[in-house]
């Protein structure tokens, strides 16, 4: 750098070190200076001077030469600065392959290491091409000999292995301390985005500061020091900086409350199951994800904290409500292993991990899972808790739903007659959980064939939410259509058809063509009007749904099955 006449001097965290760079000019210059001269200010006189020729550098305000034999270059990571200090800007934008690859190869003395393309691509790849990274790689090569095959195997070892490959240089770059001088926000979201998955960030998964302006400035101080980038709505967290972030905080002392930091927020900011919020609770499913697996691996924090078992929780629902409910299960397994080895038998959040495993078996098809270990909890808690405990009855009422599903439908009767019986001394008429008891126990009788005491009973609870729900409430349409279902078993084909158009208008209104739910009315509609022997209804209904099924599922997928077997059915029936 020296031969070519640029002279490289930082301004960054102390005079000292503005001053060593000087003296560092001096001695590669070799020119001599009186030992009472100011170091500053005798190097900007000679860059000044002609005597230096092109040897110039203009500078920092007093202490940096002004000549019209050079030109002054400023570098910064921090966007601010750079507007600050010049008129013209030019971002530097990161390597691309090619040049990572140019700039190793170069580095390398040893030739053969870098005749793998592929192993080569891998490595700039968890490298990101960052200049300096790659050239503690190539030392490193060099010194110990290995190659890039079991350099790419320590990259993806523990945190620990890979802070010890890389450089403090490297990790200083990413400073928290300097981060949280500037701008304590843009810390703190710093903080919280190292304890998550570092690309595909939601901005609205940030946790809220005070004002919107303050968020906006913390990203801004953030994407200014190139430590993350924003496209849209979506941010990406630089994986170096992701990385030293963690170390740091580790480091100090601070991952654990970093780590509980990030739960709190993110238990309290999931978005609800519901199909309108797939995409946004899709988006979070990764990062909930990757904070509980920081959890697990805390000892501090590997009991369970209230916050951890919301998010299971949460992560469970988001994931039945997608149809995974494989990945449901292994991960509440794995929450409720760690629990029974950490917590008491009766521990809150142990009973509640194992009531909502037993909900993922029963919706896996896994019944008589789901049937013992309800079993196991109920026991429990009706050893531990009061009659009226909502717990208790949380779990009773899965139970009874268990048993119904595993076609134990006399048990599922007696103990959703026991929970109902309760909530209709403590809850009043028109609470949720007394209603959606009732609903089941309805259910149960219908499957045992108390069909008129099934039609009574969802008569009750549809009165009742059609007089304090609104008519798009799902518990109101749910209870409809369970209503209709009883009235077709009851032989009142005229009354169920009625309600189902009622049903299906409000759904029709109110969901996306394509929402399950709309699509789930309609059929059971056709099917109602081909009792009702409308054949032509049930015919254009049905054609209607495999339409809608065609474009939104897949060939396979069972509901899409079923309206083409019903449609094939309804054209048969209709041509005889």
């Amino acid at each position: 750098m020296y031969k070519d006449g640029l002279h490289a001097v930082t301004a960054v965290n102390t005079e000292a070190a503005f001053e060593q760079a000087y003296t560092d000019i001096v001695r590669k210059l070799k020119i001599k200076r009186g030992n009472d001269q100011d170091i500053k200010e005798f190097i900007r006189q000679y860059l000044s001077s002609e005597a230096a020729n092109s040897r110039t550098l203009k500078g920092l305000n007093r202490y940096l030469p002004q000549s019209a034999n050079g030109r002054t270059v400023f570098t910064t990571r921090s966007r601010d600065i750079a507007i600050k200090v010049a008129k013209e800007t030019v971002k530097l934008n990161e390597f691309s392959l090619s040049k990572a690859e140019r700039l190793l190869k170069k580095l390398m003395t040893r030739k053969d290491l870098t005749n793998d393309a592929a192993s080569v691509t891998k490595l700039l790849h968890e490298l990101t091409c960052l200049p300096l990274t790659i050239t503690q790689a190539a030392a490193y090569l060099e010194r110990n000999e290995v190659s890039i095959v079991e350099y790419l195997r320590l990259l993806r070892n523990t945190e620990k292995d890979i802070a010890d490959l890389l450089s403090e240089e490297l990790l200083n770059r990413t400073r928290f301390e300097k981060i949280r001088d500037i701008d304590r926000n843009a810390a703190d979201i710093l903080s919280f985005m190292s304890q998550i998955e570092p690309k595909s960030i939601l901005q609205s998964l940030l946790p809220e500061l005070s004002l919107k302006m303050q968020t906006v400035s913390a990203i801004g101080t953030l994407c200014g020091y190139a430590f993350m980038s924003k496209r849209d709505e979506m941010l990406n967290i630089h994986s170096l900086v992701h990385l030293a972030t963690r170390i740091w905080l580790s480091r100090e002392g601070l991952e654990t409350q970093a780590t509980k930091t990030a739960m709190r927020y993110l238990a309290g900011s999931f978005p609800t199951n519901e199909y309108e919020n797939r995409h946004i609770w899709r988006t979070y499913l990764p990062h909930a994800l990757r904070i509980l697996m920081l959890a697990v691996g805390e000892p501090a924090l590997r009991g369970g904290t209230p916050w951890s078992t919301g998010i299971e929780h949460e992560l469970v629902r988001a994931y039945e409500s997608d149809g995974q409910i494989r990945k449901a299960v292994a991960l509440l397994k794995q929450v409720v292993a760690v629990q029974e080895r950490m917590l008491a038998e009766d521990h809150p959040d142990r009973l509640a991990s194992q009531h909502e495993l037993a909900r993922a078996y029963e919706s896996g098809g896994q019944i008589r899972k789901a049937v013992a270990l309800l079993e196991q909890v109920v026991a429990v808690r009706e050893r531990t808790l009061a009659e009226d405990h909502p717990d208790r009855l949380a779990s009773q009422h899965a139970l009874a739903g268990a048993y119904h599903a595993d076609g134990q439908i006399k048990k599922a009767v007696t103990l959703f007659e026991q929970v109902v019986t309760v909530k209709e001394k403590t809850l009043a008429e028109e609470h949720p959980n007394r209603l959606a008891s009732q609903h089941e126990l309805a259910g149960a009788y219908q499957a045992d064939g108390q069909i008129k005491k099934a039609v009574a009973l969802l008569e009750q609870v549809v009165a009742v939410e059609e007089r304090t729900l609104a008519e798009d409430h799902p518990s109101r349409l749910a209870s409809q259509h369970a209503l209709v279902g009883a009235y077709k078993s009851n032989g009142q084909i005229k009354k169920a058809v009625a309600l189902f158009e009622q049903v299906v208008a409000v759904r029709e209104r109110t969901l996306a063509e394509e929402h399950p739910d709309r699509l789930v009315s309609q059929y059971n509609l056709a099917i109602a009007y081909q009792a009702d022997a409308q054949m032509p209804q049930a015919v254009e209904l049905l054609k209607h749904v495999t339409a809608v099924e065609s474009r939104s599922l897949q060939e396979d997928h069972p509901d899409r099955l079923a309206s083409l077997s019903a449609l094939e059915n309804a054209l048969e029936v209709a041509s005889q």
